[in-house]
């Protein structure tokens, strides 16, 4: 079943005019895709929105006939405030950011609560790629039979592959038992303690945290594979291989030429830092439209459940317009606990929602290696699409060391 729901490619779109999208361009889309937003402009109940362009306002306001688009800021202070330069307006408007690459990176410049830019997101997104925002909405799940799928279902390596397709195309997630043996995984795990002084903080290729004992942790290793013969054989040995063929897309290993595979540790009490990241997608800072969905593989290094930093996911979030990070409270889509044992591997699509819940019992080790889809054109993994692949990195470098938790207005 495919995955592949890509419809940019890098290089095609001319810089935005301000005043053309917001006079014409914004309007005419907003009118075309009315039918598909006017459930979510009903449930929303979205405030006006004023983004200021260079200095220069419009407002978006939401009215029973649809939403309207008008130069200028209404008096007062209600609402909404974004300010963005034209090249950050170009940007949003061609996917190759969200409000929470803004956020994550320091650069988001509002006046108000992030989830009601969120809001505003999933109307804009939904105007300018045709998709209906999905919000309060259940959705179902069926095997080939049109039976309901069991969410929770742990797959046996014997299982066939068409069965587990279908559960990923379907549910967004996959969890496989006993893909690696308890002596593979301790191996592992003994050169991760083997490998973890020749990291340190500022290097560029690890991530770290801060525990409430005051220790800073090292808690991602990247490049993992190059220091570990261990890992290298076992991502290489076809186990891996066989489960990002599934759909079928062609999908290639190793989702950064430079950063193939990565080691976790998830330590207990982590206060400052990135460790066990809230829900997300993993298209969440931007570039959804370029490049989902791409597979994103977990090793179980450690067994993992509820006390232990174990995933959970939302069902069903890779076929929905939803926030691309946190969960509105009205979320109707199954949310999934994936407790795994030693050697178990979870598969997640790019844009399925999900989060590392925090270890409150014991520390977790997880590993962590993915599958890009393969170029849409020969020319697409180079040029444009190189500096826009840096871009996004250096916005994930930084929210790794400036974002630890969500603001208090979008948690619970």
């Amino acid at each position: 079943m495919s995955v592949d729901v890509r419809t940019r490619v890098d290089g095609e779109q001319a810089p935005v005019d301000p005043d053309r999208f917001f006079g014409v361009d914004l309007p005419a889309a907003l009118d075309e895709a009315a039918p598909l937003l006017a459930e979510a402009v009903s449930t929303l109940r979205l405030p006006d929105l004023v983004v200021v362009v260079g200095g220069v306002p419009w407002t978006l306001s939401a009215a029973e006939a649809g939403i309207e688009v008008r130069p200028g800021a209404p008096d007062g202070d209600d609402g909404l405030r974004l300010r963005v330069d034209a090249g950050q307006l170009s940007d949003l408007v061609d996917d190759q950011v969200t409000p929470m690459g803004w956020f994550s990176s320091g650069a988001l410049d509002l006046d108000g609560r992030l989830e009601r830019l969120l809001d505003w997101w999933l109307v804009l997104r939904g105007a300018l790629d045709g998709v209906a925002p999905r919000v309060a909405q259940d959705m179902a799940f069926e095997d080939s039979e049109g039976r309901p799928l069991d969410l929770t279902r742990r797959f046996g390596w014997d299982d066939a592959d068409e069965e587990m397709d279908r559960f990923l195309g379907q549910a967004g997630y996959l969890h496989v038992g006993s893909v690696f043996t308890e002596e593979e995984m301790a191996a592992v795990s003994r050169d991760m303690d083997r490998v973890a002084p020749s990291y340190v903080q500022g290097d560029g290729r690890s991530w770290w945290a801060r525990t409430s004992d005051g220790a800073d942790r090292l808690v991602r290793m990247q490049g993992f594979d190059a220091m570990s013969p261990h890992a290298a054989a076992l991502v290489a040995d076809g186990r891996l291989a066989r489960l990002g063929a599934l759909p079928g897309d062609g999908h290639q290993w190793g989702q950064l030429d430079s950063n193939a595979l990565e080691a976790l540790v998830k330590p207990i009490g982590v206060v400052e830092g990135i460790s066990d990241v809230p829900w997300h997608k993993d298209c969440s800072l931007g570039r959804h439209s370029y490049e989902c969905c791409g597979l994103t593989v977990g090793i179980s290094v450690t067994g993992a459940d509820r006390t232990s930093g174990q995933l959970r996911v939302v069902a069903g979030s890779h076929r929905a317009l939803v926030w691309p990070a946190f969960l509105r409270r009205d979320n109707a889509l199954p949310v999934v606990d994936l407790p795994t044992q030693t050697g178990d591997v979870t598969v997640h699509l790019s844009c399925t929602l999900h989060m590392a819940q925090p270890p409150v019992d014991r520390e977790r080790r997880v590993m962590y290696t993915g599958f890009r889809l393969p170029p849409l054109r020969p020319d697409a993994d180079t040029g444009a699409d190189s500096e826009a692949r840096r871009r996004l990195r250096a916005v994930r470098e930084t929210a790794a060391t400036t974002v630890s938790q969500p603001p208090s207005s979008v948690r619970g």
